[in-house]
């Protein structure tokens, strides 16, 4: 029996796309105002949880289910190149999504909740008979919620041992919505062979442009309403600093929108930037407010 490589095993977990929901963990943590002295353990295994375990586990499964996509648009990648043969992907997906409930339960009912919830997307996502990825206006809003408002909550949930404060919950929220936008960014490299599978991603849908213009108004608009949040919870220097990455963010953009499927990439990578500093100094406006 051919057993995968490490290396073919850390590509289709995709350790790149950790960083998103274990920085989003992270501002739950800060969100929710309570001191980490000796609990150093139970954040690291939140973190755990957030990226290399729950993250990891939709990324497995996505590769799965989109193997003869993948075949069409990158078939370098693990499955379709036979890196990792036959159905190992199906049982790294499966395996890792026990390992990832087994350590959620050791975090408490709130993050066993969370965990259920989030690895029960990231499997209707990719998988028939759903699928939801088929469309790109319920899938990335599914991936919206998994990346950033799943975590968000996780980490003030796994602080408070309780449900988060209402505050923390409409952050979550309003960065989920804009992280539709973000996703949007991932579907331009992937239209030929999205349109030839029958995946109606919003850049398909809309065609380019349009997608594009759509997208920076989902990133722009929650986090307007972000900054309107903070002043009106005495907050105006950290409003003022979201409102200032904001509108650094509109300047890329405009760089976006002449070329959209050209600098798809490029804007993940600057854009979002600004987009994550955001979310951290939201989350640091509310530990401030409540100490």
């Amino acid at each position: 029996m051919t057993v995968p490589a490490p290396g073919a095993l850390l590509e289709l977990l995709k350790p790149i796309t950790w960083f998103a929901p274990m920085w989003a963990f992270a501002c739950g943590v800060v969100s929710s105002g309570s001191g980490i002295e000796g609990r150093w353990p139970v954040v690291l295994a939140g973190i755990l949880l957030a990226g290399p375990l729950v993250c990891a586990t939709s990324q497995a499964v996505n590769d799965w289910f989109d193997r003869h996509v993948d075949a069409i648009n990158e078939p370098q990648r693990p499955i379709p190149s036979g890196r990792i043969p036959g159905r190992w992907g199906l049982a790294i997906a499966l395996c890792w999504t026990l390992l990832s409930l087994a350590v959620a339960a050791l975090l408490g009912p709130w993050v066993l909740g969370a965990a259920l919830f989030g690895l029960g997307l990231a499997w209707i996502y990719s998988a028939p008979p759903l699928r939801l990825k088929r469309n790109g206006w319920w899938g990335n809003a599914a991936c919206g919620l998994c990346y950033e408002g799943l975590p968000w909550f996780t980490g003030a949930a796994v602080m408070a041992a309780a449900l988060p404060d209402g505050r923390i919950v409409l952050l979550a929220v309003l960065y989920s919505l804009g992280a539709h936008g973000i996703m949007t960014l991932n579907d331009f490299k992937s239209m030929e062979g999205d349109r030839r599978t029958g995946i109606r991603s919003l850049p398909v849908q809309l065609g380019a442009d349009r997608a594009a213009r759509f997208a920076c108004l989902v990133m722009a608009a929650p986090q307007g309403a972000v900054v309107a949040a903070l002043a009106a919870w005495g907050c105006p220097w950290h409003a003022a600093l979201v409102a200032a990455l904001l509108a650094g963010q509109g300047g890329l953009m405009r760089r976006f929108l002449a070329d959209p499927h050209g600098r798809a990439a490029w804007y993940n990578g600057t854009g979002t930037l600004l987009y994550v500093l955001g979310m951290l100094t939201a989350a640091l406006a509310l530990r401030g407010s409540a100490a």
